[in-house]
């Protein structure tokens, strides 16, 4: 079994502050993503952590975030025990609004770990509210990440038109009183579309939150989100400030997309019927001279160039996090 809970993820991201590198948290909302991941992090051996969105658990439930959930979760689990590498699973931005669900996926133990999201409230109620699921994970193997200031744009269900960065002596407070076990923090970061050279990294702030929180006696993995648009080295650079952590969901939409429409457009003569040929897919184009090729409308065959493209853009941000080869099965 590779599924792992909270236990071997706390170890794998201690190692990863100490070593200087980090890892990619990679959001999926269906399984061609899953399965890209999985052979790209399974190639370069690197532990793979995949995140759910309530979004996400919406879309693969047909509506329903329960149900969804639980289907990604055995996906996670059934389709990650066929990897050497560890796998785990984050629930990614869930907030006030999925109480029942937090409670839900952790006594039925369906994720590694869970983001509470509660940074639109002010400072005590965002602290109340991580405390009370602290509280309801404790015992379960299952860790609590929470955020400290407000990263500016849209992330599923997530909007916020300003950024707020972390203050460092209240992230310290914070995480005192909570409990939690990760920091997410806001250092210039954005959600959504951004462009990396645009992106004016507070790295003295990430550097100042690590600083504080070590010199308290407080062993905290530090968290990035909206790291889509970073430049490589910018990533490089975030991670030297404790950072261990860093969210990619726009990226894997943009090569999902663009994977599936380069595939389509390179196959449109064998799939959409040519000027003057009737459109008729009812038959089949039975009464036509032009068929389309089976072969290239199967829905498998753009499934795998989707896998193709998100294996190998997952192997580039490995490389970029430096995780290629750092797992806990069979050793680092």
């Amino acid at each position: 079994m590779t599924f792992y809970g909270g236990k071997e993820l706390r170890e794998v991201y201690r190692l990863a502050q100490a070593g200087g590198y980090a890892f990619m948290a990679n959001n999926i909302a269906e399984q061609n993503v899953l399965i890209g991941l999985l052979q790209g992090y399974d190639e370069r051996k690197s532990d793979l952590v995949v995140q759910v969105s309530p979004g996400a658990a919406k879309f693969a439930g047909a509506g329903d975030k329960l149900a969804g959930l639980r289907s990604l979760s055995q996906q996670v689990k059934i389709l990650g025990d066929r990897f050497s590498i560890g796998v785990f699973l984050n629930l990614d931005h869930f907030t006030t609004n999925e109480m029942d669900l937090i409670g839900i996926a952790i006594s039925e133990r369906l994720v590694s770990s869970i983001m509470i999201d509660a940074s639109k409230e002010d400072y005590d109620e965002n602290i109340r509210i991580v405390r009370k699921v602290v509280d309801m994970a404790k015992g379960s193997d299952i860790l609590i990440e929470a955020e400290l200031g407000k990263i500016k744009g849209v992330e599923d269900e997530i909007a916020s038109l300003d950024a707020f960065y972390t203050d460092p002596d209240e992230a310290v407070e914070f995480m005192k009183k909570t409990g939690a076990d990760l920091l997410a923090i806001s250092v210039g970061t954005q959600h959504g579309v951004s462009k990396g050279k645009d992106v004016v990294l507070r790295t003295d702030i990430a550097d100042k939150v690590h600083n504080r929180l070590v010199e308290n006696g407080l062993d905290v993995p530090l968290v990035l989100h909206g790291t889509s648009g970073l430049l490589a080295d910018q990533i490089h650079e975030i991670i030297r400030y404790g950072i261990c952590k860093l969210n990619k969901d726009t990226r894997y939409q943009y090569e999902y997309a663009r994977a599936a429409h380069d595939y389509y457009v390179s196959h449109t003569a064998s799939i959409v019927p040519p000027k003057g040929v009737p459109d008729d897919a009812d038959g089949l184009f039975s009464k036509s001279d032009w068929t389309p090729v089976k072969k290239d409308f199967d829905p498998r065959a753009v499934g795998r160039a989707i896998q193709e493209r998100i294996k190998k853009v997952a192997m580039e941000l490995i490389d970029q996090a430096g995780s290629a080869s750092h797992s806990i099965v069979g050793g680092s």
